[in-house]
């Protein structure tokens, strides 16, 4: 019987990483760190303990333009408007990448503050139910 290789079966092709994909902006935001083995056993009875660390990086915010905040200036400084405008992009672009993250979008504390007018002193941290 000849050995079929179906599209549902067949190894992904995966592409080298370069230096640049390596230094990259993270597609994601969550880093998973897997450190201090530690290997127990004897013969093939082993297994390896692994010390498993994770942290979520979070984008950096838009400059605040402190140049710009600076007095005796010959220009509005950070009212102008096209700096006003670009600042609210950059705000946009942050609140979205961190609303879309899978690790934050449930929180309730980013439901809070993206929709609420009022934030609640009285927060407990938790999660949103999707109904």
């Amino acid at each position: 019987m000849a050995d079929v290789t179906t599209d549902s079966t067949r190894r992904l092709v995966s592409k080298k990483q370069t230096l640049d994909d390596a230094y990259a902006a993270p597609a994601n935001f969550l880093e998973i760190d897997v450190v201090n083995p530690i290997t127990h056993g004897v013969g093939n009875k082993r297994y390896t303990d692994y010390e498993v660390r994770m942290r979520i990086v979070v984008p950096p915010l838009p400059g605040k333009a402190l140049k710009r905040q600076l007095p005796f200036r010959g220009d509005d400084g950070i009212y102008e408007e096209e700096f006003i405008e670009d600042r609210r992009k950059g705000l946009e672009v942050f609140i979205n990448k961190i609303a879309g993250h899978p690790l934050a979008q449930n929180e309730k504390c980013l439901h809070m503050f993206i929709q609420e007018p009022v934030i609640d002193k009285n927060y407990v941290p938790g999660k949103i139910r999707n109904t």
